[in-house]
């Protein structure tokens, strides 16, 4: 990047453009970072893109794979990147040249959507560099809220540490290792920055002396109800239990955090880890709200753009590049799409006041067809919902029978009778529930750690919280061979295939599938 860093500032028109189109977005209400827009070739924004969004990020082959992905995909007309924005403070966003002005207006009434979104929605707090953790009471801001978010000095830093670990070690060893950090990297605890901390085990507890049971009994009946043989054999059935006590204490979601602070790594090997666990964190909040913060952007957008920003010379290029962000091809979910309906759905009811105990009770069609109360109550929920919401309880909390009509969703699968994908249902509980499946947890398998000495072999054991979907076998196969490198010992992870629970392990040379009783 460093090639053109000094030839992507905005040209006059549009910095005045950024100024108008900021102006707008304040009066509405969006409170947003101070925003800074360059402008670059399709070349220099697949690059960017291939590094998710930063500038420079570490040396690894993933980010050129990615690159000519991307490439490959605006040589053929398959895709183009319009705009893309980095959480940071002062946040930074790129437009694309060769966009017409109505589309450059577009991608920054869209731009300044998510950097309200990041400002003021809950999950972003984690993303705060000087935020105390935990942040148990994320909604609690200073008056003056500029936090910091200087990620794109962090993730150069990171590139910074790393380089000197290939130029001390070789950029094969490094690299190598990287590829079985990144298998780990979803094995995280996406809510860790908002629990409290672990309770630690006191010390001065683990060292008292064991204290044996005695029955009660009278003074002069002590030596004949509790005799020395029994109390001796207390004591060592007490000491053992001891012994036993397993490590960890309680089950450990953050594997990540447990490798680090307790696997056998050398010191750049912990140093390349920790590194891939923090930019891991970075992104965890968009996971978050991926429908929350693409809906929220274009529904600020449409808002401004047909309210305020258009001429009517440019509402057909408008109308064109906006349809092709929200089409929703038959089976495909579009977060853009259903974000943006859905905040317009939260913000119709409570306009009308379709909500609260008279509306639930309320079992006639046509008043609840033609029910409004005038409230005009809107814009203040929708407000309150893009700080107070991640996508899990949006759609569990606002998603709504007639939503599921009007947008028409269903459920669809295979169909081994006509040997197709087909409809399912149609029912709004199944879709919902459906829809819920796939954002919890962004759709990656529960993984925590058991015991860290299992079968006191120093063995790592894992479990697998199954949900009803088996693990990949090929997946989870790599995945043990990335914790074996990183353990140095056998790892094993106990889970449900075809509903028998089993244990898979990996002693570093052969995969084995055992039964095994949870």
């Amino acid at each position: 990047m460093s090639k053109f860093a000094l030839k992507t500032a905005l040209p006059r028109y549009l910095r005045q453009l950024q100024e108008h189109v900021e102006g707008v977005a304040k009066d509405y209400g969006l409170d947003f970072f101070p925003t800074i827009f360059e402008i670059l070739k399709y070349d220099q924004m697949n690059e960017i893109a291939a590094y998710g969004g930063f500038p420079s990020r570490y040396p690894h082959w993933r980010f050129g794979m990615e690159f000519e992905q991307l490439a490959k995909s605006y040589e053929y007309g398959l895709s183009k990147i319009y705009e893309m924005v980095i959480n940071n403070n002062p946040s930074y966003a790129y437009l694309l040249e060769g966009n017409s002005l109505t589309e450059q207006k577009l991608v920054m009434a869209h731009v300044l959507g998510h950097v309200d979104f990041f400002k003021n929605n809950f999950c972003f707090r984690a993303t705060d560099l000087d935020a105390p953790k935990p942040i148990l009471d994320p909604m609690r801001k200073r008056d003056r809220y500029e936090p910091d978010r200087r990620w794109i000095d962090k993730l150069a830093n990171h590139g910074s540490r790393i380089a000197r670990h290939v130029e001390r070690h070789g950029i094969n060893k490094v690299e190598a290792f990287i590829d079985h950090c990144l298998s780990l990297e979803n094995l995280i605890d996406p809510w860790s920055p908002f629990s409290g901390r672990t309770p630690k085990v006191d010390e001065a507890e683990e060292d008292k002396p064991i204290e044996i049971p005695r029955l009660q009994a009278k003074e002069y009946m002590e030596d004949f109800i509790n005799p020395k043989e029994y109390l001796e054999s207390q004591k060592k059935k007490l000491e053992t239990q001891k012994v036993d006590k397993r490590f960890p204490a309680r089950p450990e979601r953050d594997v990540l955090k447990f490798l680090l602070d307790n696997a056998p790594l050398e010191r750049w090997e912990r140093d390349v880890l920790d590194v891939i666990r923090d930019e891991a964190y970075y992104f965890v909040p968009q996971k978050q709200t991926k429908v929350m913060n693409e809906g929220w952007a274009s529904f600020w957008h449409s808002r401004m753009m047909t309210e305020k920003l258009l001429d009517a010379s440019e509402i057909v290029d408008y109308a064109d590049a906006n349809a092709g962000v929200m089409a929703m091809a038959p089976g495909k979910f579009n977060p853009y799409k259903i974000g943006v309906e859905l905040y317009r759905h939260i913000e119709e009811r409570w306009n009308k006041g379709q909500f609260g105990k008279e509306w639930e009770e309320c079992d006639d069609l046509d008043e609840r067809r033609n029910w409004d109360m005038k409230l005009g109550l809107g814009r203040k929920k929708v407000f309150e919902v893009r700080s107070l919401y991640n996508d899990v309880t949006f759609i569990d909390e606002f998603l709504t029978p007639e939503f599921i009509i009007r947008q028409k969703l269903y459920t669809f699968g295979f169909s081994g009778r006509n040997d197709r994908y087909e409809i399912e249902s149609r029912q709004f509980k199944e879709v919902k529930d459906k829809l819920l499946f796939h954002l919890t947890n962004f759709g990656d398998p529960y993984i925590r750690v058991v015991d860290a000495n299992y079968a006191n072999r120093g063995e790592l054991l894992l479990t697998h919280e199954h949900m009803g979907v088996d693990l990949r076998q090929d997946y989870a196969k790599e995945t043990l061979q990335a914790l074996v490198r990183v353990w140095k010992r056998p790892v094993a992870l106990t889970t449900k295939i075809e509903q028998k629970s089993v244990m898979v392990r990996y002693d570093g040379s052969e995969h084995s599938v055992t039964p095994f009783r949870m």
